[in-house]
């Protein structure tokens, strides 16, 4: 059995970009802000008990299945919508208006910087894997100078 655990390559995670990792750092954050936030609602009583911490869990397990979702497209749609819920809150205490928009904030600002810095990377990436692959190799492309001496 040792033989053949030591025969398996380890297995190797999958890169991650920029995006997808402050987007998942950010929805992290935010759980617990929004667990916070529903707490106060139902403090508040701005809801039925119910509602107040059933929404608040409905959309802490958006957030959770947001996270491994962020691999695709559907991911950072589901993160805006999280942020388009939490805003819309502020309708319940005014307050969650000022952290849903400070979140959102955050929210846009990693989605911006996560994809310029993603492209930055492909870009360096391909230069990179150009210089070490070069189309012709240089002892093809460089003239002999012994015929002229």
């Amino acid at each position: 059995m040792s033989d053949r655990a030591s025969a398996r390559a380890p297995r190797q995670r999958r890169a991650r970009g920029a995006q997808e990792s402050l987007g998942a750092i950010v929805l992290g954050f935010e759980l617990v802000v929004v667990f916070l936030g529903s707490l106060v609602v139902f403090g508040l009583h701005a809801l039925p008990p119910a509602a107040a911490l059933g929404g608040g869990a409905v959309l802490i397990v958006l957030m959770i299945v947001a996270i491994p979702l962020l691999r695709f497209r559907v991911g950072y749609w589901l993160g805006w919508f999280v942020q388009l819920v939490v805003v819309a809150a502020g309708f319940l205490v005014g307050m969650l208006f000022i952290v849903g928009a400070i979140f959102t904030a955050i929210w846009a600002y990693a989605m911006i910087a996560g994809a310029r810095l993603d492209r930055r990377n492909a870009e360096i990436r391909a230069s990179g894997q150009a210089a070490d692959h070069p189309s012709e190799s240089v002892e093809d492309s460089e003239p002999t100078h012994k015929e002229n001496e």
